[in-house]
């Protein structure tokens, strides 16, 4: 039987929770150039950048693997939150569903507590958990940080 589980890091950053999430929601095109050594490349196929339901595909490099995700995306802006749900990529080898959530809570003007969620199901219990894409997209928010922490 497959198993569904879900994993969770919180990571507090030196940056305003509304550009962290500006990032996201408004400028992921920007993103392989803020976070060159993970993301390779992000194309977009269907809707508009800035906009809910907007269907992209990623290059990225994780646990140093090269692989690709294409993804749906879904935005809260009264959580500052961003969903990415999975349609298609690399990670389907392993996992029957899969979604990555990345939301900012400021803490105060100049910084935020950014919560990682990793949400799938995995194809067969031998399936290890994905603690190296929990890495991954923390080590996104910390470039994003930096990057943002520049622009200051």
């Amino acid at each position: 039987m497959a198993e569904i589980g879900k994993i969770e890091v919180d990571l507090e950053i030196q940056a305003p929770a509304e550009k962290y999430y500006h990032i996201f929601k408004i400028q992921s095109y920007h993103l392989p150039n803020v976070s060159s050594d993970n993301l390779k490349g992000v194309d977009l196929h269907e809707g508009e950048w800035h906009k809910e339901g907007s269907i992209k595909t990623w290059k990225y490099t994780v646990g140093g693997r090269e692989e690709t995700y294409k993804e749906k995306i879904m935005v809260d802006d009264q959580k500052k939150s961003v969903t990415l749900v999975g349609l298609d990529g690399d990670v389907f080898k392993n996992y029957k569903s899969w979604k990555a959530t990345f939301q900012a809570t400021p803490k105060d003007e100049k910084s935020c507590v950014v919560k990682h969620i990793l949400e799938y199901e995995k194809r067969t219990e031998t399936v290890p958990e994905p603690h190296e894409y929990l890495y991954f997209m923390v080590k996104i928010t910390l470039d994003i940080a930096a990057h943002l922490g520049k622009q200051a």
